[in-house]
């Protein structure tokens, strides 16, 4: 039986994680923690004895980090790597370099916890999280599945909200209950699919 084998990590802490601002489709890099998260998550999935044929992240700096960092670690550089805005975070307009407190402040605690924590509203100029997922599911059911399902081992650094809409799918799990879902940063989850797709095992590797 072909190991169908699909790993999600979030990236490492990004400089702007560190200082509380939204971030979006803004390009900061991994802080000195960041690097040293994805570090460690390439050594917990080397630990585990994991190989993969090819990976797959976002065009923003911060998961391509994390990415690059993990294959260092499991001494697999060399590996094809397809990189697509369709993994990209989810883009959050206006709010995108705003502290999170300074956004409270100019719109109220109660408006920015609905762009922040609702499925379908989107902050101004933004994406909803049912947005992102419309751009990230056919990018993951036409280019990540398929290569899964034929046996490739695959990796996929990418962020919070674009996982969150893979996670939805694999776990299946309602917009409600993907809402309650944290991804903590440069923590891989190991996913063993079934032919059919469905999740036949999952090990999270959280500290």
């Amino acid at each position: 039986m072909s190991d169908r084998l699909l790993v999600l990590v979030r990236h490492g802490q990004s400089e702007w994680n560190l200082k509380n601002l939204f971030t979006g489709w803004k390009d900061p890099d991994l802080t000195e923690a960041g690097v040293a998260e994805a570090r460690e998550a390439g050594r917990k999935l080397k630990a585990h004895g994991l190989v993969f044929d090819l990976a797959f992240t976002s065009v923003l700096t911060r998961a391509q980090h994390t990415l690059d960092l993990m294959l260092e670690q499991l001494g697999q550089t060399k590996i094809p790597v397809h990189k697509h805005l369709a993994l990209n975070e989810r883009d959050y307009g206006d709010l995108s370099g705003l502290n999170k407190d300074d956004a409270r402040k100019k719109w109220g605690e109660d408006q920015v916890l609905i762009w922040r924590r609702s499925y379908d509203v989107p902050p101004p100029g933004g994406e909803s999280l049912k947005d992102t997922l419309a751009r990230t599911l056919p990018y993951y059911v036409q280019e990540i599945l398929p290569c899964v399902l034929r046996g490739e081992r695959t990796l996929v650094a990418a962020h919070g909200n674009s996982l969150r809409a893979l996670i939805m799918v694999l776990e299946k799990l309602s917009p409600e209950g993907i809402l309650k879902r944290e991804l903590a940063t440069g923590v891989p989850i190991i996913y063993r699919l079934n032919a059919d797709a469905t999740v036949a095992s999952k090990v999270d590797l959280a500290a």
